[in-house]
Formats: C-alpha cells, structure tokens, sequence
C-alpha cells in the first residue's frame, strides 16, 4: 500500500509541476515525469537490495552475514527483513548441518576400525586415522588417489573388481613383518551414488588366538596320545603274554608312572581354567610366606630325590617373619613350579637356591637360582607359553606338562605381581617373583 501511496504522491507533483509549467497541456507530461521519478527511486532501491544480496553471498558455502542491512523505502525494506531473516536461517541451518558432520567425523575418527570413503572410481575421498595406519595412507596427501595404487596385495584388487562384497576378505597390513605379522579384516559396502565404504580391521590378535586355540589342541591331544599308547600297549600285553611277577610289577609301575603324567596334565589344565576364570583373589587374607616355604622344600627334596639318585643341593635361606595377601593355594602352586622347575632342569648334585626378600620400597621377592644348563637368549620370552619346552625329550624324562611357568604367569598376573627371568648358557637360570608392596607385610 504504501508502495502505491509513493506512486501517487509522484504523480501529483509531478502533474502539478506540468500544471504549473504548461496548464493543460503540461498535465500529461507531469503525470509521466512524476511517474518516471518514481520508477527510478524505486529502481535504485531494488538496485541497493540486490548489492546488499550479492555483498552476502560472495561465497560458494553459506556464511554469516557481515554487512548491515540497507535502509530501504516502502515495500523494499520489508523485502530485505524478509530475505535476511531467511538467509539468516540457512545460516543457521548450514552451521548446525556443518557441526553434525564435524560431530560425525570426529566419531568415526574415533573408532578402532578403520574407515574409508571412495568415489564411484575408487579414489579416496576421506579416510581415518587407523585405516591410515592399517593400510599406509597418508590422510591428506593421498586423498583422490585409486585405492588399488596404495593397496597393492593382488587378493584385494581381485576382491574389488569382482564386485562380490557379500564377505570380508583378510589382507596383510601395511606394517606385517615376518617376525610381527598384522593380519587386516576388510569389508566394502556400497552407498549412495556407485560410492563404496571401505571398512577395516586388526584381527591380528583374533588370529593369534586361534592360532594358540589350535596349537592348545594339538599339543593336549599329543601329550596325552604319548602316555594313553604306553598304557594301552602295557595293558595288551598283560592280557596276552604270561610275564614274571617282576616284569608284571615293572609294567605296572610304568603304566602309574604313565597315569601320574596325564593326572598331572589334566591338574595342570584345570588350574590353568580356573585361573582364567575365577575372580581376581582380594587383600583380606594373609598367609606366612615361611609356611609357604615349607611345603615348598618338602616338595622339592621329594622330586630330588626320585630324579637323581645322588640328589641335588637344596638351599631355602631364612629370613624374618613375612606375610602375603592373597590367594594361598595360588601362591604356593606358583612357588612350587618354579622350584620343581629348577629340579628337574638341574643336574644331579646341581646347586638351587631358594630366598624371599623384602626389598627396600617394600615389595617382596621370591627367587629361585639354579646351576642348571640354562637358556639360550631366544628362548626367554616364550617360556611362559602354553606347552613350550626349551628341551622336550629332556622335559619329558623328567615328567613336566609344559605348563608350570603359564601356571606361574597367570597367579603372578593375578596377584599384581610381575615374573622375571634371567638365564646364560652354562651358567644357570634365575626366576623371580616380585610382589607389590601392598600385599607384603613384615611381622
């Protein structure tokens, strides 16, 4: 209304003005001159609003409004509240949009898996952090590079072309080793328009897992194949040839010896099970380490003197009144392995020192020295794996299970403790126990 108000007003003085210029003649000549001005003034403000328009949207992506408003007659400032407020809103929009992708960026970020996002060509869009690290991306340099040019392993570019990603397929990652190898899960899904979504992950642990589960199996099934076969074959005979009563009673005592072994495997594993599966042991009760010591000397002079008939130097050194909080029953299995260890590893007539000291930050230690055979270097850190023997014929004579020291692993872990070991080729071995301060106390 008030556009058209203006527009009268224009054309009143301006028909006055021909009135008053030329009468009657000059009227129509007024009426087109005042209806000119008016065109032109609103011309210039339509011209001011769309500056002002084009002032803001010098950018490809929306940003916020910098320039202040014009001040505009009429109709046109209502149009350029009404457009501002709009453009105020996309702002707004466009922010919050702008702000949920950030959002969602930071979360995939953040995942463990890796993730990559290719064009319909199979350039690299964007990827994470960790499928940087999984397949050797650079995040910014190698973006809109073919995935097929970094990923060279002739098994994934085969697993692309065919188009069948129905199934994950399992590469090598960029930094496997002989000796560490890195073993990648990698999955592409389709999306949007021909795009694809690489996901990946390290199953590198998965792998060593199953690898350990069928090397478990395997290694149970022959330690207990070996003693079942003497057993059967003792067994056949007894039944099938008349023996002597001495060698009826020398048969008999190898096939207890033969049972011992696969009752000592099967304790072994059980322990091993519930170690694994029981809750850690707490700190309310205590046990004193020298009756601990005890069982363990009596123990060991046993074996001593079942394996070597002239037995072996045996020193449990004393020490001040101790306590140790813990699962007992654990503990002394735990000091018990490593003392059988060192007997049946050590020579007849062999030194083995057995001690407990509280060092000076109050931890306790318990250490086991032999004069044994020792062990070569590459050897130490997998002794403390399932079934593994630095010697098996020699473990065998002497009746081990392979499991002691995964025994002793798992109570020291239990326990907050941490297991030790040093050896050198002909100079013995040494295991030690290191108990935290916590669960130590002197009496």
């Amino acid at each position: 209304m008030r556009r058209w108000l203006v527009l009268a007003a224009c054309m009143a003085a301006g028909g006055a003005f021909g009135w008053w210029a030329a009468a009657r003649e000059g009227l129509p000549w007024g009426l087109l001159l005042g209806a000119a001005v008016w065109q032109l003034l609103d011309t210039l403000a339509a011209r001011r609003l769309l500056q002002w328009l084009r002032s803001e949207q010098t950018h490809e992506t929306p940003v916020p409004m910098t320039g202040a408003q014009p001040r505009l007659p009429g109709v046109w400032s209502e149009v350029a509240d009404r457009v501002r407020r709009l453009l105020k809103k996309r702002d707004q929009q466009y922010q919050g949009n702008q702000a949920r992708l950030e959002e969602f960026l930071a979360a995939l970020q953040a995942s463990p898996n890796g993730v990559v996002l290719l064009d319909a060509q199979g350039r690299i869009e964007w990827c994470n952090q960790p499928a940087a690290q999984h397949f050797g991306f650079d995040a910014r340099r190698d973006l809109q590079q073919h995935i097929a040019n970094l990923v060279r392993e002739p098994i994934f570019k085969a697993y692309l072309a065919q188009g069948d990603f129905s199934r994950e397929l399992a590469i090598s990652g960029h930094a496997s080793t002989p000796t560490r190898p890195v073993k990648l899960s990698v999955h592409v899904s389709g999306y949007g328009d021909n795009r694809r979504l690489l996901l990946s992950r390290d199953i590198t642990a998965v792998e060593q897992a199953e690898a350990m589960r069928r090397d478990f199996v395997a290694n149970v099934s022959h330690e207990i194949r070996t003693p079942l076969t003497v057993v059967a074959g003792f067994i056949e005979t007894l039944q099938n040839l008349p023996l002597k009563k001495a060698e009826r009673e020398r048969y008999l005592a190898l096939m207890a010896q033969q049972s011992l072994r696969m009752q000592t495997l099967v304790y072994d594993l059980l322990t091993l099970s519930r170690l694994e599966g029981s809750p850690l042991p707490g700190a309310g009760e205590w046990a004193a380490v020298n009756t601990l010591f005890e069982q363990c000397e009596q123990e060991a002079r046993a074996l001593s003197s079942m394996l070597a008939p002239q037995g072996h130097e045996l020193a449990f050194e004393s020490f001040p009144v101790c306590e140790i909080t813990g699962n007992a029953s654990e503990i002394r299995s735990a000091f018990s392995n490593l003392v059988s260890n060192a007997v049946r590893y050590t020579p007849g007539g062999g030194l083995i020192a057995v001690s407990w000291t509280v060092l000076a930050d109050g931890r306790g230690q318990f250490q086991v020295r032999d004069s044994g055979p020792g062990i070569a270097p590459e050897h130490l850190p997998r002794l403390t794996e399932r079934f593994y023997r630095v010697d098996r014929s020699r473990s065998r004579e002497t009746g081990g299970t392979g499991l002691g020291l995964a025994i002793v692993k798992h109570v020291a872990q239990r326990h907050g403790a941490a297991l030790e070991i040093t050896s050198q080729i002909g100079q013995g071995s040494c295991f030690s126990i290191v108990f935290p301060a916590s669960r130590v106390r002197q009496l």
